[in-house]
């Protein structure tokens, strides 16, 4: 059996980062967070209906939890949005960019006769 060179055994670490790089990417993200707060305000109060977000939601919503848009939704909680989920066969942990097309369809459908 041959040897095992060192560069397999040796754990492959992220790249470094200068100070620069670390603080635009904290800067999208704080961006994304307040983008997001602002969305489910509007959800939350009507402004905003939640068809439109799921059959065709803005770049940073993509990397959003399904369960927890569903969340600001007026009049549902988590047993609803649960129940929801499931009868969709979506899990909860479900991004929206990773949502399928069967999925995003049953998941408008039922929400539209609700």
């Amino acid at each position: 059996m041959p040897p095992v060179s060192e560069s397999f055994s040796k754990p492959l670490a992220a790249p470094e980062r200068s100070l620069l790089q670390r603080m635009e990417a904290l800067q999208r993200a704080n961006d994304i967070r307040s983008r997001r707060a602002q969305l489910k305000r509007d959800l939350k109060a009507g402004r905003q209906p939640i068809h439109e977000l799921l059959l065709d939601p803005p770049d940073f919503l993509q990397t959003a939890k399904v369960f927890d848009l569903l969340l600001a939704v007026p009049k549902y909680g988590r047993v609803k949005v649960n129940k929801v989920l499931t009868q969709c066969r979506i899990s909860p942990s479900k991004t929206l960019g990773g949502l399928s097309e069967r999925q995003r369809g049953e998941l408008v459908a039922l929400l539209r006769r609700r």
